[in-house]
């Protein structure tokens, strides 16, 4: 059970994939202001559990962890590590799978490409594969993306990229959890959200719709609406 006291609801935000703190601006904005959030980030650590490790180390003593992506790989890490402080995990647009060969290789040919003299955040057709097809003109939030890539540089896209995601032990994690997919979704399939929840004990499954991977910054609103009324339910 998590309690729904406003003052004692404590929540640590992971991004994604090269994204960065700003990432969940709409997000907290449509969050109580009661709530105690904390936006962490994915640059000390070589590994999904030492990133995990040292988020834990900045974390409130009890709270609910939600992982976008990439940063659901290491928000499940989080509450395997630590069952006794994780009180929920919310798992969104995000996977139980590893990289699949073709990915592993096309990450490398990425990172030979680049460089850090060269390297200005993901392309921009990477970045479109990620937006619902209504915002595929938005230039604005293309080059917002971009700038968080951009912004957090070569070496941590290439630190990022070979990350090992096939290390984990889904039977460790006992907290409620909500998987939340977005409809649209060209990143992260159904399938695959519809796997973590059959593999997670106390899951609970929701889908999104008009969104496409980024459904932090396409649908906040819905995004949190979701959150407070699993968090509601579970009272």
């Amino acid at each position: 059970m998590i309690s729904m006291n406003e003052n004692q609801v404590s929540v640590v935000l992971i991004p994604g994939f090269m994204l960065d703190e700003s990432l969940w601006d709409e997000v907290v904005d449509e969050m109580p202001k009661e709530w105690n959030t904390l936006r962490a980030n994915l640059s000390k650590g070589e590994t999904i559990a030492e990133i995990a490790q040292n988020i834990a180390q900045n974390a409130p003593q009890k709270f609910i962890v939600i992982g976008f992506s990439l940063g659901g790989y290491i928000a499940r890490s989080l509450a395997e590590q630590f069952p006794e402080r994780v009180a929920g995990l919310i798992l969104i647009a995000s996977s139980m799978r590893p990289d699949s060969q073709q990915q592993k290789e096309h990450k490398l040919a990425a990172i030979k490409l680049n460089s850090k003299e060269k390297f200005r955040g993901l392309s921009s057709i990477s970045i479109l594969k990620t937006l619902h097809p209504s915002n595929t003109n938005n230039k604005f939030l293309v080059k917002r993306i971009q700038e968080m890539g951009k912004k957090l540089g070569y070496d941590a896209f290439v630190k990022q990229s070979m990350l090992n995601r096939n290390v984990y032990d889904m039977s460790k994690i006992k907290c409620p959890t909500l998987i939340i997919s977005g409809a649209q979704d060209q990143v992260r399939s159904t399938e695959e959200a519809i796997e973590l929840n059959d593999q997670i004990l106390n899951a609970r499954l929701e889908t999104i719709d008009n969104t496409g991977h980024m459904i932090p910054i396409e649908q906040p609103k819905v995004l949190v609406s979701l959150i407070f009324n699993w968090l509601k339910d579970l009272n």
